[in-house]
């Protein structure tokens, strides 16, 4: 269902002195207010897998955060916090006039539309979490799990490059290459979107907040949990996570656990990006959701 289409309106918004640049598709009267993931990716992904939302009636805005695309990229790493961009995506959806919204976050935009959720719920019409989680230390587990299938040496071999910080070296990536393919995407060839977010990643901002790849969590975010105040957040959700994720169904459940009006979906034959791997069956679930909320 997906296909690349050029945005209506390119916006520049003001957020405490920089430049970020913003994305509008379609007019509907309710607007599908994605945050991708990252930290540290152009929104180029998931703007252009869900940008097809107009054809169901709905305005889509997705933005390129402070230090990534086409926005400003300061090196200041005070900058990389959630609380920040929390605030950014307020300034933006403020600046664009969107009044309230759908709000989809996938992955670290997940984390991130969380927080907005218990800092602003006034402001949301549904929030829908893809392919993400709202416990780090559980998710940390849940990766140790995953990396096991490769075998003990294997995960020796991984902790001794983790331990003397050289996660360059060819070994722990090729190691870090065959669980990306296992569960970030499962394509053969990866979506022209997805390697154009690629390749222009901000590793700033990742490493600040994450760590130095998907499968290590070590910054400032190592700690982050609001599975306490979930039950704060009484919006619709949506909840989707693929078969294979590396942020686990698992993590999905515990998050359907903790929140009052929520429903999870698992998609098969799809690992972290189930939009482009599945298609199929990602967009009636997605469509679906989002049409019983118009209603209500």
């Amino acid at each position: 269902m997906w296909r690349e289409m050029a945005a209506d309106d390119r916006i520049e918004v003001d957020v405490d002195g920089f430049k970020v640049v913003a994305y509008s598709f379609g007019c509907g009267s309710e607007t599908v207010f994605c945050l991708n993931g990252g930290p540290g990716l152009p929104c180029d992904y998931l703007r252009e897998a869900h940008s097809c939302l107009v054809d169901q009636g709905y305005r889509v805005v997705a933005f390129d955060q402070l230090g990534t695309g086409a926005s400003d990229r300061p090196t200041d790493a005070a900058l990389w916090t959630i609380g920040r961009y929390v605030e950014e995506t307020e300034t933006v959806r403020k600046a664009l006039g969107l009044g309230k919204v759908h709000m989809l976050g996938h992955s670290w935009g997940g984390w991130l539309a969380i927080d907005y959720a218990l800092t602003y719920p006034q402001h949301l019409r549904t929030l829908i979490l893809e392919d993400t989680v709202a416990d780090m230390p559980h998710l940390v587990s849940e990766l140790e799990r995953l990396r096991a299938s490769l075998g003990p040496e294997t995960v020796s071999m991984m902790q001794k490059h983790e331990a003397q910080g050289t996660y360059n070296h060819p070994e722990y990536l090729a190691a870090v290459t065959i669980l990306n393919y296992r569960h970030v995407c499962r394509l053969p060839e990866w979506p022209a979107p997805v390697r154009r977010s690629l390749d222009d990643w901000n590793m700033g901002p990742y490493g600040t907040m994450q760590g130095p790849n998907e499968f290590l969590y070590i910054g400032n975010l190592k700690n982050w949990n609001r599975v306490p105040d979930l039950p704060r957040i009484t919006m619709p959700v949506l909840i989707t996570h693929g078969e294979h994720d590396e942020l686990t169904p698992a993590c999905g459940l515990r998050m359907k656990l903790g929140l009052p009006n929520a429903e999870l979906h698992i998609i098969p034959n799809a690992s972290h990006m189930p939009f482009y791997e599945n298609p199929a069956v990602y967009y009636p679930i997605l469509t679906g959701f989002l049409a019983r909320s118009k209603a209500s």
